[in-house]
């Protein structure tokens, strides 16, 4: 079995993260059963769970904020505003006494919470107020619950209790336990192996959910089925102890033939003992009270993030592997491997979108952090500010998403301290005192597109300006656009802030997050306006281990473009596809459009061509071309990073290794064209200085 305690760690920190969520809708909008039933459920869960592991005193805490929580969904308490921030703050508490050593200090904090919650409490009624009280959703009170488990054989070795988990399925509500011994066969007894099997009969009215949160630590060791029954099905004695495995059916209708006392008759001859009839006929009192249709728990399988990570680089040598067994099929012409190569390059890429889906991870499943972020800054720095999240269902990979949070944290952070208005300069200013913060995330282009933008201040170019000059980033002679000012905030340790902060203004800036974005291949664009507001857009490949690319060859050199930037391919004349200052052009579908040589800018040697190809790539919204000798054809591609050498080369986003053995360098498109065809782009092209397509 897992370790526990990990196994508790990670499913707490998910009902943390559904707790803080439902606090911050609950502080944003109007109260509504639904929410506190949302945070109840979680810190239900979690003192129930504390206990099992040993973690008695979160299971202390946890209890007090439960028996508040229940008796506010229950009506019995009335809901007010600032019960948010305690139950925020509760929440928080909670998070640190699980990651924590519990001192006399931390036991303090505890008291000094529940003190605050029992203000509240304490108005309600001495009578202790029972979760089983209030019907929940997905609940009936015309049937019952039957629980049958068998708990791992090594449960007492690894020092797991069940009496927990019968303690906690007994809180839910009214419930008869029945167990059975359980001999595991071809093994002889042993005192520390489990060799039990227990039959639980719950009350209808408890949802499937809360039932089964009893075994969130062994549902994946432990056989565990749960049904719901309805009254109109059959609570005969005899049908209760088949079911409980103390005596088989054909028995049972030999021994009903004789006489009707199915019990005693049974005891008589020795067939059950008095304890089994006994807890049979509990079984059928209790079913005889309640009972509707049967409902059977879909197990999920957890998998963790290692066992992903592994599946992926086996998933790229295969890829590389079947890269090879194509190459010797065509080499040597052999129509057999060729076709085995067909239907394993099929397998392949079946086997590689698959792996990629299980890796796919909504990025909605960060934002409620950022929710959190942006809640404290705006009481830390005095201002009204609402975080506006859109697309959160768009998907991307584990390792991107693993990445994004800190450029995304950074991000949202300057938005806050120097975008975002107090609300008094709002009002002065004829907007809202209330800022907004977009977060939208979406597809585009085959790529993640992550937008953050505010209605705030917007960049002040002016200040800018003079820090780069202030900082020699810039002479007082160059001419410069306001987006190319906008610009230099990417610049290395620059800063506008006025003073250091909690916030901002260390000089660790906005660079760190350029780097940081282009390290996963992805591009920032950067859009301001002074007094409207700024936005930036990140954009990411869905992932980082295999692209799908176009081979090239320049001078016996192969090269990869990745396939989500092309476009299309066209052939051009060399000799007129230069302007009189040497920069290249290439006239296609109507639009000039400018073009670098893959040749000239690595400085490869080599006959050039008569009619080279030109692929025209879409790099942050800008088309140019890349001339190369020749098109070989698209090839899956297995990411590689460079060697400390090459690490630092720009337009080189990796590496991968070809079918041969031999590696070829993958082309980093938006890097080319802020290096090459940036530049450029003050300088007007002229009718007489393109080509045609031939």
């Amino acid at each position: 079995m897992m370790n526990l305690i990990d196994t508790f760690l990670e499913e707490a920190e998910e009902h943390l993260a559904a707790m803080e969520a439902a606090l911050l809708e609950l502080e944003e909008n109007d109260v509504s059963d639904d929410i506190i039933n949302t945070v109840f459920r979680a810190i239900h869960t979690i003192k129930g769970s504390a206990g099992m592991v040993g973690l008695d005193h979160v299971s202390y805490f946890a209890h007090h904020v439960e028996s508040f929580l229940d008796a506010l969904r229950a009506h019995q308490v009335s809901y007010k505003p600032d019960m948010v921030a305690v139950l925020i703050e509760s929440r928080d508490h909670i998070d640190t006494l699980i990651h924590s050593h519990v001192s006399n200090e931390l036991m303090a904090v505890s008291e000094q919470i529940i003190a605050k919650v029992k203000t509240w409490y304490s108005d309600t009624s001495s009578e202790e107020v029972s979760s089983s009280d209030v019907t929940v959703e997905g609940s009936n009170d015309e049937g019952y619950w039957k629980l049958q488990f068998t708990p791992h054989a090594e449960t007492f070795k690894d020092g797991f209790d069940v009496l927990p988990i019968i303690r906690e399925l007994s809180e839910l509500g009214e419930c008869v336990v029945s167990t059975s011994l359980n001999p595991r066969e071809n093994l002889e007894f042993e005192p520390t192996m489990c060799q039990l099997s227990f039959v639980v009969l719950l009350d209808g009215n408890i949802d499937e959910a809360s039932v089964m949160s009893a075994f969130m630590f062994v549902e994946d060791e432990w056989q565990i089925e749960c049904d719901f029954h309805s009254l109109e099905e059959s609570s005969r004695l005899g049908d209760i102890l088949v079911s409980m495995g103390a005596a088989e059916e054909s028995t049972i209708e030999d021994t009903l033939a004789d006489k009707p006392k199915v019990g005693e008759l049974l005891t008589e001859r020795g067939v059950v003992s008095e304890r089994d009839v006994k807890q049979a006929l509990d079984q059928q009192s209790f079913v005889e009270t309640k009972q509707v249709q049967s409902a059977k728990k879909q197990a999920n399988v957890k998998v963790s993030a290692d066992k992903l990570d592994k599946l992926l680089d086996l998933v790229g040598e295969l890829v590389i592997v079947q890269s090879a067994v194509n190459q010797h099929a065509e080499n040597q012409s052999d129509l057999y491997l060729t076709n085995i190569g067909e239907e394993l390059s099929r397998l392949t890429t079946e086997i590689r979108d698959t792996t990629f889906g299980i890796r796919m991870l909504p990025v909605g499943s960060t934002f409620a952090r950022y929710r959190r972020l942006i809640r404290d800054l705006s009481q830390s720095l005095d201002k009204k500010v609402q975080l506006v999240t859109k697309g959160a269902d768009t998907e991307v990979d584990k390792m991107v998403l693993e990445n994004l949070n800190d450029p995304l944290i950074h991000l949202l952070r300057n938005s806050m301290d120097h975008g975002i208005e107090t609300p008094q300069v709002r009002l002065d200013a004829g907007k809202e005192e209330t800022g907004t913060i977009l977060l939208e995330a979406s597809h585009r282009n085959g790529k993640v597109s992550i937008v953050i933008k505010d209605d705030g201040a917007g960049l002040c170019t002016k200040k800018i300006k003079e820090k780069a000059l202030k900082n020699r980033l810039i002479q007082p002679d160059d001419v410069l656009s306001d987006h190319d000012i906008h610009q230099l905030i990417f610049a290395p340790g620059f800063s506008t802030a006025s003073e250091v902060s909690d916030v901002s203004g260390r000089g660790v800036g906005m660079d760190v997050v350029k780097t940081s974005i282009e390290n996963m291949q992805g591009s920032l664009i950067l859009h301001s306006e002074e007094g409207k507001g700024t936005s930036t857009e990140i954009l990411l490949p869905l992932t980082l281990a295999i692209i799908d690319g176009l081979m090239v060859n320049v001078a016996n050199e192969i090269f990869i473009i990745p396939l989500s930037t092309i476009e299309e391919c066209v052939e051009i004349n060399q000799p007129k596809s230069r302007r009189e200052d040497g920069a290249l052009l290439v006239k296609t579908r109507g639009e000039l459009v400018p073009a670098i040589s893959l040749r000239s800018h690595f400085s490869i040697r080599g006959d050039f061509p008569p009619y080279p190809q030109c692929v025209i790539v879409n790099s942050t919204e800008s088309r140019f071309g890349i001339m190369v000798d020749s098109v070989i054809g698209q090839h899956q591609t297995v990411i590689k990073s460079l060697g400390k050498l090459y690490h630092n080369v720009r337009g080189l986003m990796g590496s991968t290794i070809l079918g041969n053995g031999d590696v070829a360098m993958i082309i980093d498109t938006t890097q080319l064209f802020e290096d090459v065809i940036l530049p450029r782009q003050e300088n007007s092209f002229t009718e007489k200085s393109y080509v045609d397509e031939n």
